[in-house]
């Protein structure tokens, strides 16, 4: 192994520093961690005191002051928007309250308009049907005397009609001519017959 001039004082530097490292580790050995030192505890006593001292009289003077007023704050403001709510569903209930009497009153409003159209439209129907039946009853009267008439004109001439009819049968048959008279006495009595 060839040996430099550098290599070779790494290697004492490397041997210097762990002689110290141990030279310090043995110290250290000896000493003690001074917040478990007995020697040092009425001075860390004496601080602790010092330090909790100040430390309450921060939180007595300023923190707790400041944190109270902010949940006393805020404990005014929920109170306050409690208070608001409690008002703004009072407010609601009387609306809805209102709406719902204003909504039954429309209904009883359209109930008795709807009624009351009703009972005009059934007025108006029976009106109608009563003008109806009324014309109705005049052409059914002016038909049955046009039918009366036209039965009776009809009826009149049917005696006419048989006789003429009675007389051409009995020509035609007999081959000769029958008195009118006798025509007409033979119709009667089939008529009556």
């Amino acid at each position: 192994m060839i040996v430099t001039p550098a290599l070779a004082q790494t290697s004492e530097g490397a041997d210097a520093h762990t002689e110290t490292t141990l030279a310090e580790i043995e110290h250290h050995e000896e000493q003690v961690f001074p917040p478990f030192d007995f020697v040092t505890f009425p001075s860390q006593i004496l601080w602790l005191a010092i330090t909790f001292g100040i430390f309450y009289l921060v939180m007595k003077r300023v923190i707790v002051p400041r944190v109270g007023s902010i949940l006393e704050d805020r404990h005014d403001r929920i109170a306050q928007d409690l208070d608001e709510a409690e008002r703004l569903r009072n407010e609601a209930d009387a609306a809805i309250a209102a709406y719902e009497k204003e909504l039954a009153r429309a209904r009883d409003e359209a109930r008795a308009i709807s009624a009351a159209a009703a009972e005009k439209a059934r007025a108006e129907a029976e009106a109608e049907r009563a003008e109806l039946e009324s014309q109705l009853g005049k052409k059914l009267s002016e038909a049955n005397a046009r039918i009366e008439k036209v039965r009776s004109e009809a009826l009149a001439e049917v005696g006419t009609i048989a006789e003429d009819t009675a007389a051409q049968i009995v020509t035609h048959l007999i081959g000769g001519r029958v008195a009118k008279g006798d025509v007409e006495a033979a119709v009667s009595a089939a008529k009556e017959g």
